[in-house]
Parts: C-alpha cells; structure tokens; sequence
C-alpha cells in the first residue's frame, strides 16, 4: 500500500462538507466497484485529509455518498497507521471488557470545536481494502475513536449526536467563534490565523 504521503501527491485537495449539509446526514452507498475510480477518490481523501491537518476523513466529508474512510492515526501504542476501508462494520466490547475512555473529540466538517465524548477504548473494523481484499483493524487509543467516529460518518451521523445537549451546545458556541478561519472552500483554501 502507498504511504499517505504518496498517495496525497496523486490526489487533488477537495472542500469539506459541513455537518448541516444533506451528505453528511444519509447513509451511505456500499462500495461495489474497485477500479481507477475509487483509486482516485481514495487519493483525494488522502489529499484532503493531510491538508486538514486530520487523522481521518470519510467519503461523505467531500461529498460522495460512498461507504469508504480513510485513516493515517496513532493507536495507542502511538504507532502511527494508515488506511483505507471500504463497507466498514465495528464490533466494541461489551461487559467487563469495555472500558470508555472520554477524550475530546473533533471533526473536520464542524472545524475548531471539540468536546469530550467517552467512547470504547478499543475496536475491530473489517471491511474492504481499496482493492477489495478483506481487512481487520484492531483499533486501540485514537485509532479506535477514530474507526468509530469515520464508520459513524458512513451510517450518517456525527459525532454531535453523540452529546449531550448541554455538550452540543458548547461545540457548537466553539464552532462559530472558530468560523472565521476556515474559509467554505477549506481546506482548498487554506485556515486562516488567529488575532
């Protein structure tokens, strides 16, 4: 598999879609072709994310009601992993063998807020690679909020569904004071600075 890097310089940087827009709120279509088409979209991903500044991005969030996401993220070991899974299915503990951890979580289609949401610790995803071989994540620290919050994206919910009113309430505060830097074609055009 290409680098993240490798694969980006293939790729062309495409806007993020917001959370209020229809795209991000449909369920995905599943992958069924895996041929120039979808490599091409893959390195757009790619593209867009490492211009994002993000650790992973699904299709939705460039517009394209596909069942795919793509990650470069730390798992918490802090080995750093890349990615692409197409048709994505998550499988979390359960009883004593879920432990939530409740970092703060952000998304790049709600750019500069964040809040804590407790998710499960650790995760497996399978699904598809960008050919169509099956893959297995075992997703541990950010890698496994990450393979959550991507998958969610593809079912067509965001990570603000997850909060709590009061929660969503702030994020959404953050998200306006922050608005100002982020142009509406980001990242084609880059964040602007802080006063």
């Amino acid at each position: 598999m290409p680098t993240p890097r490798e694969w980006a310089e293939r790729g062309t940087i495409r806007r993020i879609t917001r959370w209020d827009e229809t795209v991000m709120r449909t369920p995905t279509r599943p992958v069924t072709e895996f041929g120039d088409d979808l490599q091409s979209l893959v390195a757009d991903m790619f593209a867009t994310m490492e211009a994002a500044d993000g650790v992973g991005l699904a299709a939705p969030q460039i517009g394209i009601d596909l069942a795919i996401f793509v990650y470069h993220c730390p798992d918490a070991d802090n080995h750093l992993r890349h990615g692409v899974v197409c048709n994505p299915v998550v499988t979390l503990p359960e009883g004593k063998d879920r432990r939530l951890d409740a970092t703060e979580e952000g998304c790049l289609s709600w750019p500069g807020a964040y809040q804590p949401l407790a998710r499960p610790d650790h995760a497996v995803c399978e699904g598809a690679d960008e050919h169509g071989e099956p893959v297995r994540i075992e997703a541990t620290g950010l890698l496994a909020r990450c393979v959550q919050h991507e998958t969610d994206h593809l079912h067509g919910t965001v990570f603000g569904d997850r909060l709590s009113n009061r929660s969503r309430r702030l994020l959404d505060k953050q998200k306006e004071q922050q608005a100002h830097l982020y142009p509406e074609n980001w990242p084609v055009n880059p964040k602007g600075k802080s006063l």
